[in-house]
């Protein structure tokens, strides 16, 4: 199943990989953004895209962590901050420069963020009904 708005991909389903159009901005004023195409990776705690792009549009790394990758091995890898757009929500988060051929993933903080989760049954995204917000004990 394939959404489409202006042309655009805005939501894919197919061959149970979940994709989502994904719009990229430096937290700064800057009129310059990156829109593509993202995997949804439950899997990956921040979202990724290629450093070129990134920098292109000005954001800047900010630091360096190190990521354990699906085949278990580690890398290090800057990241930066980004305003992240997709399904109609933006929120503001960790955006890993990734090797210039990377495919994009929109990882699951983003997703959790702004109250969407990916149904594992389905293999859908799910928008919840409020975003969880638990409260600390005392």
């Amino acid at each position: 199943m394939t959404l489409y708005t202006g042309g655009r991909v805005l939501y894919s389903r197919d061959m149970g990989l979940i994709k989502v159009t994904v719009t990229l901005r430096p937290m700064t004023s800057s009129k310059k953004k990156y829109q593509s195409v993202f995997l949804v990776d439950t899997g990956a705690t921040d979202s990724m895209a290629p450093a070129r792009v990134l920098k292109k549009i000005g954001i800047k790394p900010v630091g360096k962590t190190t990521y354990e990758l699906a085949n278990g091995t580690t890398v290090e890898y800057p990241f930066g901050g980004a305003v992240i757009e997709f399904m109609g929500d933006t929120t503001f988060g960790r955006i890993i420069f990734g090797p210039d051929d990377a495919e994009p993933i929109l990882g699951v903080t983003a997703l959790e963020s702004v109250g969407i989760m990916a149904d594992p049954r389905t293999q859908a995204l799910k928008r919840l009904p409020a975003v969880p917000l638990k409260s600390l004990s005392r």
